[in-house]
């Protein structure tokens, strides 16, 4: 019911902000802190965009550089 689809959405906006905060902790501690503008940026973005992020910080982001290039890409 109603309150089924709002707990599943609740739920799934609770994911996306842990797998962010996990992003921005792995940015941060392997560059620095995260520029305000970059935060502001991961913030909009979508499940599936988060899930790629994730994938790309783990493993190819060299400097905060590639995480606004990624960024500007998408």
């Amino acid at each position: 019911g109603r309150k089924t689809g709002r707990f599943v959405n609740g739920k799934q906006e609770g994911k996306q902000e842990a797998e962010l905060l996990l992003i921005l902790r792995l940015v941060s501690r392997q560059f620095g802190a995260v520029e305000p503008q970059i935060e502001e940026r991961m913030n909009q973005l979508s499940t599936t965009n988060i899930e790629s992020l994730a994938e790309q910080a783990l493993l190819d982001f060299s400097s905060q550089a590639y995480v606004i290039r990624w960024l500007e890409d998408i």
